[in-house]
C-alpha cells in the first residue's frame, strides 16, 4: 500500500509582480503551494473587468496563476497566452488574454468562483491560488493632512501628493475572508508576505475579515520579504523598521523573519527611481531587531520592460526568483 506524502505547506499571502516571482520560484521545489491574493485591485484593465463585466479584479489571479503554470508542452503555450496584452483594437487595448478570458468562463459558468478553479485546471498549475474575499470591496487610505482616497489604483498612482504619509487604511465595504483562505493559513508550514506594495497588494489582505485572525492563531513560521524600493504615494522615505511598523499594525502580530537584499541596485535603474521620488529601502534593522532578519543577495539581474498598451507604472527591478526561493526554502527548512 502506498502512503502519500505529504509536502511542507507553504503560503504567499500579496499580489501583483511580487508574489508572481515568490511563487515562481518556490514551484521548483518539493512543497505543497497556496497563493492568498488580494482583490481590491482597481486600477488599469481591473478596472475595466470591474466596470464593464461586473466581476472582482482578476489581474493577481492570473499573475498567480501564470507563476505557477506547467511551462511545458500545450500548457507552456497557454502560460504565453494568458501573459499576452493587446496593442492593437480599439477597445481591446491594453487588455489581457487571460483576464478576458476568465471573464467569458465567469459568463459561461455564472461564477467567477468557478471560472478561477476551471482556470487552474486549463493551465495545470503546480499549487492552489485562492482569493482572499468575494466581496465587492474597495481600498481606501486616509492621509495625514486628513484627505481619503477611496481607490486603490489612485493609492498606487496618486494625483495627489505622494510625499505625504499615509495614516490609515481600510476597506468599503467590510469583506470576508474565503474559507479556502482561512483553512490554508492554519494548515500552513511557512507563510511568506510580499514581496509588493505595501498598502496596495499585501495589507489589502490583512484588512479582510478572517485574515489576521488566522495569522494571529497559525503555528507557520512567518516572513516578510521586504521591498527592493520604497514607493512614491505609499512609502516615500520608508526604512525596513517602517515598513515593520505599518504591516505589524494590520497583521496582528509579531513576524517571525525577514529577507533582505543585500546587492547594490544598478546606477541606471537609480536614476529612473529617483526621477519619481524612490530609492532603496534603507535596512535599520539588524541592530534592534526582534525578528530574525536574512540578508542575502535577492536582486534580479534584468530590467523589467513593460509593454507599451499597459498603462500602470510597473516595477524596473524585482526579486529574482530562483535567489528567492532558495532563501525562503532555507528559512522552511531551518525556521
Amino acid at each position: 500500500m502506498q502512503h502519500k506524502v505529504h509536502y511542507p505547506r507553504v503560503v504567499c499571502i500579496g499580489g501583483g509582480t511580487g508574489t508572481f516571482v515568490a511563487l515562481k520560484g518556490l514551484k521548483e521545489y518539493p512543497v505543497d503551494l497556496t497563493a492568498i491574493v488580494t482583490m481590491a485591485d482597481s486600477g488599469g484593465s481591473n478596472k475595466r473587468i470591474r466596470d464593464e463585466f461586473g466581476l472582482l479584479p482578476t489581474s493577481d489571479i492570473r499573475q498567480c496563476f501564470v507563476a505557477l503554470a506547467d511551462e511545458n508542452g500545450g500548457a507552456g503555450l497557454m502560460r504565453n497566452l494568458f501573459m499576452y496584452r493587446f496593442e492593437k483594437g480599439q477597445g481591446i487595448a491594453g487588455m489581457t488574454f487571460g483576464n478576458l478570458f476568465m471573464a467569458a468562463l465567469a459568463d459561461i459558468l455564472g461564477s467567477q468562483a468557478e471560472a478561477i478553479r476551471q482556470t487552474r485546471k486549463v493551465l495545470r498549475i503546480k499549487g492552489k491560488v485562492i482569493p482572499v474575499t468575494y466581496t465587492d470591496t474597495n481600498l481606501s487610505a486616509r492621509y495625514e493632512d486628513g484627505h481619503v482616497v477611496t481607490e486603490e489604483h489612485l493609492i498606487d498612482e496618486p494625483e495627489h501628493d505622494g510625499k505625504l504619509t499615509i495614516e490609515d487604511v481600510f476597506l468599503s465595504p467590510e469583506a470576508h475572508a474565503t474559507p479556502e483562505a482561512i483553512e490554508a493559513i492554519g494548515q500552513a508550514d511557512l507563510i511568506v508576505l510580499g514581496p509588493g506594495d505595501l498598502y496596495t497588494s499585501l495589507i489589502p489582505n490583512l484588512l479582510v475579515n478572517g485574515i489576521s485572525q488566522a495569522l494571529a492563531k497559525t503555528k507557520a513560521t512567518v516572513v516578510y520579504v521586504l521591498n527592493l524600493m520604497t514607493k512614491y504615494g505609499q512609502t516615500y522615505q520608508y526604512t525596513a523598521l517602517d515598513h515593520m511598523n505599518a504591516l505589524e499594525r494590520y497583521i496582528g502580530r509579531q513576524v517571525d523573519s525577514v529577507l533582505v537584499n543585500t546587492a547594490p541596485i544598478p546606477d541606471r535603474a537609480l536614476s529612473v527611481y529617483a526621477k519619481s521620488h524612490e530609492v532603496p529601502v534603507v535596512n535599520n534593522l539588524v541592530a534592534r531587531s526582534p525578528y530574525h532578519v536574512h540578508q542575502a543577495d535577492l536582486l534580479g539581474s534584468t530590467l523589467v520592460m513593460k509593454s507599451k498598451s499597459d498603462a500602470l507604472v510597473r516595477s524596473l527591478i524585482r526579486h529574482d526568483s530562483a535567489k528567492l526561493g532558495v532563501a525562503l526554502m532555507d528559512i522552511l527548512n531551518h525556521p
